[in-house]
């Protein structure tokens, strides 16, 4: 079992790392669902040891971005790339709720090299199996979703759903509300083995 720590600064991801998580999400302001950390934060985070994947989103709201905004995500994926991060965590639809595929593959082009997570912007597209294949044929690693309800317990149907469809071709990895409480038994009900939370770092 993968845990990924959701973490708000550098000072959390060096909790994760003594807890025994296996990997770190570095974001701030949890309040409109992360957005892109400083790149102070970055640096003092990669230095942990801990692998940490970064949240690349320039601001809260929709995932519907302009020119300014992917050229900003752009510039904040290069700047990751030169501290040594493990990864990032992009995702962009547009209007009709679909992957904005041209958007995507920017982000992918700018990402080369580095593990790449599809956020929760997937729990907004308005066909998530055919969101699935589309992000699969984009080459990211894995999926972060709650399976498009308020938390990944009570999308669990759908998780074990997508984890069957993806057939192992890329990972679906639970989150919102994943605790050490209910981490087994999602588990058995999906097949999905990573998960991400804030509370996480305790159970490996």
């Amino acid at each position: 079992m993968i845990i990924e720590r959701c973490c708000i600064s550098a000072a959390q991801v060096r909790e994760a790392r003594e807890a025994g998580a296996s990997r770190a999400e570095l974001c701030q302001d949890l309040s409109v669902g992360g957005v892109t950390p400083s790149e102070e934060e970055v640096v003092a985070a990669v230095a942990t040891g801990l692998p940490v994947n970064v949240l690349i989103r320039p601001r809260g709201g929709d995932f519907i971005y302009n020119e300014d905004e992917v050229a900003a995500m752009e510039k904040s994926i290069a700047f990751c790339r030169s501290a040594g991060v493990n990864g990032v965590v992009i995702g962009a639809l547009d209007a009709s709720g679909n992957v904005d595929m041209a958007v995507m593959r920017r982000l992918m082009a700018a990402s080369n090299g580095l593990s790449v997570t599809f956020h929760r912007a997937f729990d907004e597209t308005a066909s998530p199996f055919r969101a699935l294949e589309e992000i699969i044929t984009l080459g990211c690693d894995r999926i972060l979703t709650s399976g498009q309800c308020p938390t990944a317990v009570e999308g669990a149907g759908l998780l074990a759903a997508l984890v069957r469809k993806a057939a192992g071709r890329i990972i679906i990895m639970p989150g919102s509300g994943v605790s050490p409480d209910n981490i087994d038994a999602l588990a058995r009900a999906t097949g999905a083995t990573e998960f991400h939370g804030t509370r996480l770092g305790i159970l490996k």
